[in-house]
């Protein structure tokens, strides 16, 4: 069926392209599209995350060294360093987020059966939020600390199949609840947070809606305990409690009783203590589901290491976060292609498959399938592991 397309071509036929154009005219603009498209645009900024271009110029290159085949790639327009510049710097970001969030629901759709490394039946995110440095004399839109420049991406990220499920970029010198403030939380589900997001009244937010907290305490959160329930010491616990907060503001701000679980981790010579308002599960399993939250950091690290987001092709704005939702976009597009083509290779592997295949006119299912069994089962033990497999190296 694809004898004689590129692998680029068969890439992009797993995009939902009406959806691009829908996404197109909701923000129309003044600057022109006819000779160089929006899509031009998105095929050239996923041409650069998937081959790792390091500059405009180094895109440019690259693609008018294929230029005749650009056409069948679905790039119709001249491609230039300049014109690209512009588009980048002029052409509304929000195209690329709105339709970089469509594909993380049809992503999401694909592994919702996958399995927890915890068993629970209940739908889990993690919400985190990660700095991405900048220059500030080139970048003084976004100020960080003293004499810094930042970018912060907030992530709640779905526990199965490590998809995110809502993204948030902000200014480096915004809080870390850029994201949290926008969640419609889902009743029954479970949000695992570290201690950064211990704010109790954003906390009874989520227990109003009826939804699940796991969150790392901090040391000085006073409170009284008015139950305690036994715990087995050899499994590392050491306290499973029912308390009430007594600090100053606290009580006001989370009128209610809340599960106190503390943990000794052995390994790191550490004592973590819990907070959830959930009662039912087994204090184990409250560690447990805590522990979960280190997808989303192996997410952060994925997308840094792997996709173009440390160093940017425009300096605005705009630029900037035009690039950072293509590079999620092309991750969600990976991934989804990784499900619907039960392609056994990491995300890792697949990407550094297409970045020397992109040209090809072998069939990409066949492709990515065959190098699979050809990958040697190297140890993996010192290599971030995300969708249960190998991934950074």
């Amino acid at each position: 069926m694809n004898h004689g397309k590129l692998v680029f071509a068969q890439l992009i036929e797993h995009l939902p392209l009406h959806t691009f154009r829908r996404c197109v005219a909701r923000y129309p603009n003044r600057y022109p599209a006819l000779k160089f498209s929006h899509l031009d645009q998105f095929l050239c900024m996923a041409f650069a995350q998937l081959t790792f271009r390091e500059s405009l110029r180094d895109i440019e290159t690259c693609l008018r060294a294929h230029r005749t085949r650009l056409y069948h790639l679905g790039i119709r327009g001249r491609v230039s360093r300049s014109t690209l510049a512009e588009a980048n710097e002029n052409r509304d970001w929000r195209i690329y987020r709105d339709f970089g969030l469509s594909l993380i629901q049809i992503a999401r759709k694909l592994y919702s059966q996958d399995s927890l490394s915890v068993e629970l039946s209940n739908t889990a995110y993690a919400l985190d939020t990660s700095i991405i440095d900048l220059c500030l004399s080139l970048f003084p839109w976004a100020p960080y600390q003293r004499d810094g420049a930042a970018v912060k991406l907030h992530a709640l990220l779905d526990l199965r199949g490590s998809i995110p499920s809502c993204i948030h970029i902000s200014e480096g010198n915004t809080n870390e609840f850029g994201l949290f403030d926008q969640i419609a939380f889902e009743p029954g589900s479970f949000y695992i947070m570290d201690r950064g997001f211990l704010d109790f009244t954003r906390l009874n937010r989520i227990h109003d809606a009826r939804a699940f907290f796991v969150v790392r305490s901090k040391k000085n959160t006073q409170h009284r305990c008015i139950a305690s329930s036994p715990v087995d010491s050899t499994t590392g616990l050491r306290c499973d409690q029912r308390i009430v907060l007594t600090g100053k503001h606290t009580p006001k701000a989370y009128p209610i009783a809340l599960r106190r679980v503390a943990f000794y981790d052995s390994k790191h010579d550490k004592l973590l203590v819990f907070l959830t308002n959930h009662f039912e599960l087994p204090a184990l399993s409250i560690c447990s589901v805590y522990r979960c939250r280190w997808q989303v950091e192996l997410f952060f690290k994925w997308i840094k290491q792997h996709l173009r987001i440390k160093k940017f092709f425009g300096t605005s704005q705009n630029a900037v976060k035009s690039q950072l939702w293509i590079a999620v976009t092309v991750y969600v597009l990976v991934a989804i292609v990784k499900k619907r083509l039960n392609i056994k290779a990491s995300l890792y592997t697949i990407l550094q498959i297409l970045s020397l295949t992109l040209f090809d006119k072998e069939s990409m299912n066949q492709l990515l399938n065959q190098a699979t069994n050809m990958t040697p089962n190297h140890d993996s033990s010192n290599q971030l592991n995300l969708f249960n497999e190998i991934s950074g190296q």
